[in-house]
């Protein structure tokens, strides 16, 4: 396994046990235990209340230069002009670009699941929590999605807490 693989796994681990954590505390409903799954299958597999549940993992970061800074990697100049790029488009509309780009991502990938969420890590500091509330309704979610449930994690510490973006209908009693 390489070193980005590694991280990529160790990333999405941290993102389900934040995920499980906060879920937890915000409904009061045990869920445990987390498993990496192989490819074909969702990341991580975890139980709620008992119940097998499988967790499609992805980090928001906005373009692959804003990953690149994010995660610290050496910033080449090509990466710079990227970046430098970027403020010519306002912020708020990447954050929906960013977004809408995953959610049909995917939404177009087949899982060897019963029961799937997609959980999303907000990894960028420029977006809150309160912006991607604010996008919920300009999501385009293509219709024969895979996921049960789709929730976002607000920021990488989890400090403002969970959003479901669908169905949103359900996110006082899940």
């Amino acid at each position: 396994m390489t070193p980005s693989e590694q991280e990529k796994i160790e990333l999405e681990h941290e993102a389900a046990k934040l995920f499980m954590r906060l879920y937890e505390k915000q409904f009061g409903v045990p869920m445990r235990h987390i498993w990496h799954n192989e490819p074909r299958k969702p990341d991580v597999s975890c139980y709620l209340n008992d119940q097998k549940l499988d967790l499609e993992i992805a980090h928001l970061y906005g373009s692959e230069a804003e990953a690149m800074l994010i995660l610290h990697r050496e910033v080449n100049q090509r990466t710079l002009e990227a970046l430098h790029l970027l403020l010519e488009v306002p912020v708020k509309e990447r954050l929906l670009k960013a977004l809408n780009t995953i959610l049909i991502n995917k939404a177009e990938k087949s899982y060897h699941s019963q029961r799937v969420w997609l959980v999303l890590r907000n990894a960028n500091p420029l977006w809150s929590r309160a912006d991607i509330e604010a996008r919920r309704d300009q999501l385009s979610l293509p219709a024969n999605h895979p996921f049960e449930q789709i929730w976002m994690v607000g920021d990488m510490a989890g400090k403002s807490g969970l959003v479901q973006l669908f169905p949103v209908s359900l996110q006082e009693h899940p």
